[in-house]
């Protein structure tokens, strides 16, 4: 067990009880509530994007979690049971790409019979590159999943192939986004990840594809995370430079903002056909409204997308382990947690010319 982990049991040690659901709602230590898991299923993927999972380092070799060192989706149940218990409204599937987990359709299922603690029922989303979508849309909407995002970079497929570092046609992403649209996984959301000078080129063909589609297009600062051994500053395209490419052609209005933990900031075209977001990750940092935990496809609780180090959840995954305790573990790592590296490290970044933090790697926890 990490130092961690240790510090949460012996905080559990002395409050092992059944949280009060009605006061349940956990906060940290800048008053920031928790409301979003983002729970990883499986740490690998069929892609090897250039930013997340550069193949010169996930090759034939690299050792993925074996089977057995994943979570099962039981430990998974009893996860999302104890973080909707502490006031999570939203669970967002992830991966590496969730949609290689078997099973991952009876999961959804389960997870679809909860409700939040103002009995709601629970929001599943699910975030996919997309490529498996398409023959699996309507079994994951019949099974109860909300909505998805998909990770799309471009339209090109000679763009798109150096990116990902797949031999697919974009064509085949496109079908998965139709088929979610068509079964009612709505609304579809496309993430877009710029880098300058890679495929900035494609943010208008982008816009035009999607602008009539009711598809949320979003646009997302390249950030210095998991794989992304190229990161420096210079190849971020920060958002208002990404809005500005945007409105040469398609002029923008200001959309209302109905979340306040919200990462984009959307736009409306002036016709009204269609939404342009950004997520300006680098260059305007949102932790002051972070609600979202991330737990990892082997059990260790992140409270950062670029924490080094998690709180590992399995001693509280057992059958004999009453869902209080890990609920009250949970409850103890949030109350701690102080999260805020994109804002401390904001003038880092800026001067940057290389990573400057030892993250995660995404393919383990997630987006």
């Amino acid at each position: 067990m990490n130092a961690v982990a240790e510090a949460i049991t012996a905080q559990s040690a002395v409050t092992a009880r059944p949280v009060d659901a009605s006061a349940a709602a956990a906060r940290d230590s800048h008053d920031r509530p928790l409301r979003d898991l983002r729970l990883s299923v499986i740490d690998q993927c069929n892609f090897r994007c250039t930013y997340c999972m550069p193949r010169e380092v996930f090759d034939e070799h690299y050792r993925f979690l074996r089977a057995s060192e994943r979570l099962s989706f039981d430990q998974m149940m009893k996860i999302a049971q104890a973080f909707v218990a502490l006031g999570v409204e939203k669970i967002r599937i992830t991966g590496g790409e969730p949609l290689l987990r078997r099973g991952l359709e009876t999961f959804i299922e389960r997870l679809a019979r909860l409700t939040t603690l103002n009995g709601k029922p629970l929001d599943i989303a699910l975030t996919t590159n997309g490529s498996l979508l398409a023959a699996r849309a309507r079994g994951l909407r019949d099974a109860g999943l909300s909505r998805v995002t998909v990770s799309l970079d471009a339209l090109d497929d000679t763009v798109f192939r150096r990116m990902s570092d797949v031999d697919l046609p974009v064509a085949r992403i496109l079908d998965g986004i139709e088929q979610a649209q068509a079964v009612g996984l709505a609304p579809v959301k496309v993430n877009t990840v710029i880098e300058r000078g890679v495929n900035d080129n494609q943010i208008l063909p982008l816009v035009q594809h999607f602008k009539s589609s009711d598809i949320a297009l979003r646009f997302i600062e390249f950030m210095d995370v998991g794989g992304a051994a190229g990161w420096s500053n210079s190849t971020v395209l920060k958002a208002h430079e990404m809005r500005a490419i945007v409105e040469t052609v398609f002029p923008l209005v200001a959309a209302d903002r109905v979340d306040a933990s919200a990462t984009s900031v959307d736009y409306r075209h002036v016709d009204g056909q269609g939404t342009v977001g950004f997520i300006a990750s680098v260059s305007e940092p949102f932790c002051g409204q972070c609600s979202r935990a991330r737990v990892s496809a082997d059990g260790q609780l992140y409270t950062c997308l670029f924490a080094t180090q998690g709180a590992d959840l399995k001693p509280w995954l057992g059958e004999a382990v009453p869902g209080e305790h890990l609920q009250d573990a949970i409850h103890a790592r949030w109350n701690a947690r102080d999260d805020r590296y994109s804002e401390l490290n904001a003038d880092r970044r800026r001067a940057g010319t290389g990573k400057s933090w030892p993250t995660v790697r995404m393919s383990l926890v997630g987006g």
